[in-house]
């Protein structure tokens, strides 16, 4: 990539960080606006959704924009990423997770440190964190082996969706997941149930991967038949 690594890194920590600050913040305002659970669940995922159409379009060309070490995971599974390189990459995005939610709070003026109350737990839920990092996953590798410039769109439009199809409500992000336990509001997480939401967002992010290679690589060339002599 043409930008060096301190400015890749620079860019995954501010990209997540922005994300976590649209995650937690559109949360709270949507609480603090309506007492629809349905209503807000739609001011949280559409401010969201279009945070990542922005986020990945313009550090896309810097980092590669992923924001989740679930996604850094499937590239260096991939050999896209050196390990030393996701590793760092990873520390970026949690670090900057975090960064992202006290700045949420900061900003409507709420206690800076707290701990998530919110109880996320059971079959259902972790399944569903399987499924929206497995279709997040898919969606990044069919969007750039298919569709390169329409990715932002493309999981824009994903996390949208996924928010209100999955029971998890889709955080499919083990850093926003960690970010999301540092905040007692809408949409925290208590910090009990982050390893099984993790470990299932990384399931997901391997079955993706593992399908990936088979499903989008490239057709093999058919070989003529010969004419009968």
């Amino acid at each position: 990539m043409p930008f060096g690594l301190s400015r890749r890194l620079a860019a995954e920590g501010l990209g997540t960080a922005l994300l976590v600050a649209t995650v937690v913040g559109s949360g709270i305002m949507a609480d603090r606006l309506t007492e629809d659970t349905a209503l807000a669940l739609l001011g949280n995922a559409l401010p969201t959704g279009a945070m990542l159409v922005v986020l990945i379009t313009i550090f896309g060309p810097v980092s590669g924009a992923h924001f989740n070490p679930a996604v850094t995971l499937a590239f260096a599974l991939r050999r896209a990423i050196r390990p030393r390189e996701a590793t760092l990459y990873v520390a970026a995005q949690v670090a900057g997770g975090i960064a992202g939610t006290l700045l949420a709070h900061l900003m409507f003026e709420l206690p800076l440190l707290q701990s998530g109350a919110t109880a996320r737990s059971g079959g259902g839920q972790w399944l569903a964190e399987v499924v929206a990092t497995f279709g997040l996953v898919l969606t990044i590798m069919a969007g750039l082996r298919f569709r390169a410039a329409d990715v932002p769109w493309l999981v824009g439009l994903y996390i949208t969706a996924a928010y209100w199809f999955t029971a998890s409500t889709s955080f499919a992000n083990p850093a926003v997941a960690i970010a999301r336990a540092f905040s007692d509001t809408f949409a925290g997480i208590r910090a009990i149930d982050l390893p099984s939401f993790i470990l299932a967002e990384f399931t997901g992010a391997g079955v993706a991967v593992l399908l990936a290679g088979w499903l989008l690589s490239d057709p093999r060339p058919r070989t003529p038949m010969k004419a009968a002599q």
